[in-house]
């Protein structure tokens, strides 16, 4: 065998070794014998000892093989994914037509005479997928649009997904494949998994998209290849030479499904929007039918090359539009209205139903929301209500079936106490929801507290879920977060012994603790967040990160500071400020700081170089020869602002490579386009 030969057998026996060692370590799906693997495995160490040149640093003799773990990185787009404006009726399909008809400059007895393709729309996660050479590299969830979540590893157990391309003559393989698809669950699929969940006393999905997601984002891959996701693609972009773009939506699918990527064959090219009507109305029927669940359809001007010429919005085509069917309704019966007390103090009245089958799901709760909603629809206990899901996931009460009362049924009698703790409920002017003002010693806030301090956005402390933080508060371990950060392993064992099985006890306390300690060093952002303050979400607080540098700036911060910060109005200032007024609130902060939390953010990347870029503001679009991130630092620090989206707001719009959107919409306001040389040259000034 000469070096060549030996190369080709390298390169074949690495493939099939990183193949079959996916299938025993990450699908628990061996396909091959052990014999048989070591055979293969020999023979590459034997070729590499013969042949040193090929010997490579990620050759599978060179690796530990295991089941890969992936903690979620970053992934920017190449090419942004967008979302759908959406037509809730055959009348707004007829407006959109109508733009589109507008935008072409077409005289409107042409509009017949457009071809579009109606596909089913898919309930599940949207994902990007790229392909080099013909191979799968990387794959990621849309994320914001510009950013994802790197879930490569987890969709390789996706059956339906190729690892590798098929090249044909009409459509071989090009250096680079951007392809959009969807990932979901099937519906059968979906009712088994719930049905096991419901048997090992887990909490269950809510819906086969809700699980999809949950599934797709599992750090351990070997949980996502237990949840039998499926894949369907509908889009691609080719974003280099070797072929050209096709011309028509169909013929990409006709690509895509050549390429040997899952295509729903449920899909049909029709002319003019009343073939469009026909095609939702023939699927609204039989939608139930299908082994996944769909909410509508999506509807694209077959023409690509009229893409460009229509544009996009800020955040969706013009060339394409969602058609969402009408939420699907049911009658039931309310059994009970009870209130639930959130982290915030916020009392939420729920209606209790008798369970009623909804959009393929089984409906047993749904939110009134406040007492003004009560009052709206005069809804009582005992009474007949049509219940629908708004989205086929949200059950949501739209009307009472008076006819149907029952006589004994009375009006609702607010409570005016705290149905947990008994403190007198406030009602705070300009809102609508009522509160327990007990805070700090409400045991349902400081439960919903905690739980949300350990939260993933939060400070995500792995292992401390809903069960063992309930346990640790009923054995009077803990009172507040800051008490998390005391706990030893006797304290946890105690609590733990009574949650899982004796074996496992000191295995899972010292996975807890390990991570207790972990999530002192957490993001600035990520600790504001997790305090819980009314009104603060994760945007919320990755702008108070950016504004001050520790907490011990936020917390002496004036609502006049806090309201000038963009972003942030009066309204969320007052809540800041009431938040940290409050001794609870101060000695929380002194006992997390005590246990070593981190509670400041990095003051090199917040220092002011310059006032270069003072009251401007920029939109950065397309791929950059910089990391993206460094550049909007050197912004920021010279002064400058960034945002997410173009508006008659931006001063400049950094174009980079395969720009989006933003460009046409830039250029449509008359905003300053710069590339990078441009914007290197005002920095040099």
């Amino acid at each position: 065998m000469n070096l060549n030969q030996a190369r080709e057998r390298v390169d074949e026996l690495k493939r099939q070794i990183e193949h079959y060692n996916f299938c025993y370590y990450v699908l628990d799906k061996p396909e091959i014998s052990d014999g048989q693997f070591d055979q293969l495995f020999r023979e590459l160490q034997n070729l590499e000892q013969k042949f040193p040149e090929l010997l490579t640093p990620d050759s599978p003799t060179q690796k530990i093989a295991g089941a890969p773990s992936t903690e979620f990185g970053e992934v920017k787009h190449r090419v942004p994914m967008m979302s759908l404006a959406n037509a809730m009726s055959f009348e707004e399909l007829d407006k959109w037509q109508e733009r589109i008809v507008k935008g072409l400059d077409l005289d409107p007895k042409q509009a017949d005479s457009l071809a579009y393709v109606c596909e089913l729309k898919i309930d599940g996660l949207s994902i990007g997928l790229t392909y080099k050479k013909g191979k799968f590299v990387e794959g990621a969830t849309r994320g914001n649009g510009e950013v994802g979540e790197d879930v490569t590893l987890n969709l390789k157990t996706i059956a339906d997904l190729p690892q590798s391309l098929t090249a044909t003559k009409t459509f071989p393989i090009p250096d680079m494949l951007e392809v959009r698809g969807e990932v979901y669950m099937p519906v059968s699929g979906f009712a088994a998994l719930n049905k096991q969940l419901e048997e090992t006393g887990d909490a269950t999905f809510a819906n086969p998209r809700n699980a999809a997601a949950g599934s797709l984002r599992q750090k351990n891959p070997r949980v996502t290849a237990k949840r039998k996701l499926s894949l369907w693609t509908y889009f691609a972009y080719v974003t280099d030479k070797t072929l050209k773009e096709p011309q028509s939506h169909e013929e990409s699918l006709e690509m895509l499904a050549s390429y040997g990527l899952p295509v729903n064959k449920n899909r049909k090219r029709v002319k003019g929007i009343n073939g469009v009507k026909e095609f939702c109305q023939y699927w609204h029927e039989r939608r139930h039918q299908l082994d996944y669940q769909t909410d509508g359809v999506v509807v694209k001007l077959d023409d690509r090359r009229l893409w460009n010429q229509l544009g996009a919005t800020s955040h969706s085509p013009r060339w394409a539009v969602a058609f969402k069917y009408p939420p699907e309704e049911a009658d039931t019966v309310i059994e009970e209205i009870s209130y639930e007390v959130g982290r915030t103090g916020a009392v939420t009245p729920v209606a209790n139903l008798k369970p009623v089958q909804l959009a393929g799901t089984t409906v047993k709760r749904a939110s009134l929301h406040n007492y003004d909603q009560i009052k709206r629809l005069d809804v009582r206990e005992g009474d007949t209500i049509v219940v629908r899901k708004a989205g086929d996931i949200i059950p949501e009460i739209i009307s009472v079936r008076l006819n149907k009362r029952p006589k004994t049924a009375v009006e609702v009698v607010y409570p005016t106490k705290c149905p947990v703790c008994h403190a007198k409920l406030v009602k705070t002017e300009g809102e609508v929801v009522i509160r327990c003002p007990n805070a700090f010693a409400c045991p349902a806030q400081r439960r919903r507290r905690i739980e949300h301090f350990v939260s993933r956005d939060a400070m995500d402390i792995e292992g401390m879920g809903e069960s063992l933080v309930e346990q640790l508060l009923e054995a009077e371990l803990i009172g507040d977060p800051a008490d998390l950060y005391y706990l030893n392993e006797k304290k946890l064992s105690e609590v733990e012994s009574m949650l899982t099985k004796e074996g496992a006890v000191k295995k899972n306390v010292l996975t807890v603790l390990t991570n207790i300690e972990a999530s002192k060093t957490r993001a600035f952002d990520s600790f504001v967040y997790s305090l819980g303050i009314p009104h603060v979400g994760a945007s919320v607080a990755e702008l108070l990160a950016e504004r001050f540098i520790s907490i011990d700036e936020l917390t002496a911060a004036t609502v006049e500071d806090l309201a000038q910060t963009e972003g942030i109005g009066q309204k969320i200032g007052e809540a800041i400020v009431h938040y940290f007024a409050q001794d609870a609130s101060r000695n929380l902060i002194k006992r997390l700081k005590a246990a070593g939390v981190k509670m400041e953010g990095n003051a090199s990347e917040r220092q002011k170089l310059s006032n270069r870029f003072e009251g401007q503001t920029f939109v950065i679009t397309g791929t950059l020869s910089d990391d993206r991130d460094a550049v909007e630092r050197l912004i920021k620090i010279n002064g400058g602002k960034t945002a997410s989206s173009v508006s008659k707001k931006t001063s400049f719009v950094l174009v980079g490579a395969n720009p989006g959107s933003k460009l046409a919409r830039a250029e449509e306001l008359g905003i300053t386009v710069i590339d990078e040389a441009a914007f290197k040259d005002m920095l040099a000034d």
